[in-house]
């Protein structure tokens, strides 16, 4: 693992008119869905859908589901409701009998509407990569889902991320799912980054938590509509609407 070199801070970290000093960190840990890319509109669509009985909504989706590991937005949101489900096996076909199960439907359907719409990166986080590449600051994805491999080939954008820490990477290490910041601890040292010097850029406030609770250098909430207030209370040190509005 290569040593982490401490970066030295010139400047404030967001300016008062909300311009993010990019380039000074040691690396940028990136969520993906919602973040990088618009696939957080796909999750919601798939998530209403298996929980449509229960007449499942936007707030719901961003109190429940919105950043955490698949089956623990589904035990999260039954528990919610009062409804008890045994956990069952991540092996159990697409159902509805167990927490598993319906994590799996929920995934293949996720899947075939990415299949059949595709996807494309936000503009304003593709000129913010662009940045950073131009600074030679590493990057990394930090994602619950265990999809996010396929969705970076879908967005035509893998090779720009040489570290993923997605929900495979997640279980294979026993790291625990946000809002616990291990995913985006084990991120930093696999860049060799000191915490203190990288960057944690979110749009769920269970992701922010875990930036905050990690002790990041800095936290960056991205609100695409409605979750202003709760990435703000989450523990973000700025709230953007796209992060084109962090760049001079």
């Amino acid at each position: 693992m290569p040593n982490s070199i401490p970066v030295t801070f010139t400047m404030p970290l967001v300016s008062a008119d909300g311009i993010v000093d990019w380039a000074s960190f040691g690396a940028v840990l990136f969520d993906l869905d919602g973040v990088v890319t618009p696939t957080a509109e796909i999750h919601e669509r798939a998530w209403a859908d298996l929980f449509a009985k229960w007449n499942f909504d936007k707030n719901d989706y961003l109190t429940y589901v919105d950043g955490r590991p698949r089956y623990d937005g589904v035990k999260t949101f039954l528990t919610a409701r009062g409804v008890d489900l045994p956990w069952g096996d991540p092996s159990d076909p697409p159902g509805d009998d167990t927490i598993c199960a319906m994590g799996n439907r929920k995934d293949a359907m996720f899947n075939a509407v990415l299949e059949r719409q595709g996807i494309k990166p936000y503009p304003g986080t593709l000129k913010v990569m662009e940045l950073l590449d131009r600074a030679k600051v590493p990057m990394a994805i930090v994602s619950s889902s265990k999809n996010a491999g396929n969705v970076l080939q879908a967005a035509g954008i893998a090779d720009r991320f040489a570290t993923v820490v997605d929900g495979v990477v997640a279980g294979e290490n026993h790291l625990a799912g946000k809002p616990d910041p291990a995913t985006f601890v084990y991120a930093a040292e696999r860049l060799g980054v000191e915490r203190a010097d990288a960057v944690v850029v979110e749009d769920a406030s269970s992701g922010v938590a875990a930036g905050r609770a990690g002790n990041f250098g800095l936290v960056v909430g991205v609100d695409r509509g409605g979750n202003r207030e709760a990435l703000t209370h989450a523990g973000a040190d700025t709230v953007v609407d796209d992060l084109e509005a962090t760049l001079a």
